[in-house]
């Protein structure tokens, strides 16, 4: 059974919840930066991640003077991190191309599902009864939020399976980072992730021909906002919470992001908002508090 990471103490308990909170909202915000860059998929992903690298080069090196020398016997974990985040975003934004967007958004958040199987199956985590409902609960409140698309049309193609496979990635990503935050601070483990990641995203760029640059103004401004909201606001977050709190608890509460997405997209992109995503909205909020308390409560 693998170790988790060490119980915050009462008194900053608060602390991983906030941080996983907001890197729910930050990340939140991806969907609509990709919408405001209309360029290729990895190419918005490069950008997004090669510039937040760059914003933390300086904060990076400040760390490394302080002492927090690096280890090569575990790099093996922000290494393996940055290449599951790179296949995500690749295998994700081309699963786009295939098939609508609220599938491919709703398959690709099947990822907190693969991570509770591995942590049950493999690191033997006990999983509660209530953990499964309210992990069920809410992949289902994201599809009803995501439309109905997926139900009509419940066949798996190309592009739904890309999209699961991304899934898989992201999930790989989750599960690397429990481990790997035991023996890296956030900001080191986040910072290597982002150059491996960023190396490859624009390896797989320049491998299917799509141009780099040459893109207008709105998308140079898209790629900054995403590097900076979503990508070092939202996976700092993320990776502080994974340093205090378990993947399989992470995971779900990502579900929330959808949630997010369209509450922005309301002001943000004139986009209306349905009676029934209301429904699917409040179903994802209701499954990750089952989530969260099924871990405190001896029983269902």
């Amino acid at each position: 059974m693998t170790s988790l990471p060490a119980p915050a103490s009462m008194n900053r308990l608060w602390l991983p919840y906030a941080a996983l909170i907001f890197g729910v909202i930050a990340l939140g915000f991806s969907a609509l930066f990709v919408r405001w860059a209309n360029a290729p998929g990895p190419v918005v992903g490069f950008y997004r991640i090669g510039l937040s690298t760059l914003i933390l080069i300086p904060f990076f090196i400040v760390r490394q003077s302080k002492g927090a020398s690096i280890s090569k016997a575990i790099l093996i974990f922000p290494i393996l991190g940055g290449v599951l985040t790179a296949l995500d975003h690749g295998f994700w934004n081309t699963s786009v191309i295939f098939t609508s967007a609220a599938n491919a958004t709703l398959l690709g958040n099947t990822a907190p599902l693969w991570v509770a199987l591995f942590a049950w199956l493999a690191w033997k985590e006990r999983l509660k009864a209530a953990f499964w409902i309210g992990l069920l609960l809410s992949l289902a409140g994201a599809a009803i939020v995501l439309g109905t698309d997926f139900l009509r049309h419940p066949t798996l193609g190309i592009g739904d399976i890309l999209a699961i496979t991304a899934g898989v990635f992201y999930a790989g990503y989750f599960l690397v980072t429990q481990r790997g935050r035991v023996h890296w601070d956030t900001l080191s483990y986040v910072w290597i992730v982002g150059l491996v990641s960023s190396i490859c995203l624009l390896g797989i760029s320049l491998s299917l021909g799509m141009p780099i640059t040459g893109y207008p103004v709105q998308s140079y401004l898209a790629f900054l906002g995403a590097a900076l909201v979503s990508q070092t606001g939202g996976y700092l977050a993320v990776g502080y919470a994974l340093g205090h709190l378990p993947a399989s608890l992470v995971a779900p509460t990502m579900i929330g992001q959808p949630v997010v997405t369209a509450l922005l997209a309301i002001p943000l992109l004139g986009e209306s908002l349905q009676a029934g995503q209301i429904m699917g909205g409040l179903a994802v909020l209701a499954g990750i508090y089952i989530v969260h308390t099924s871990r405190e409560n001896p029983q269902i």
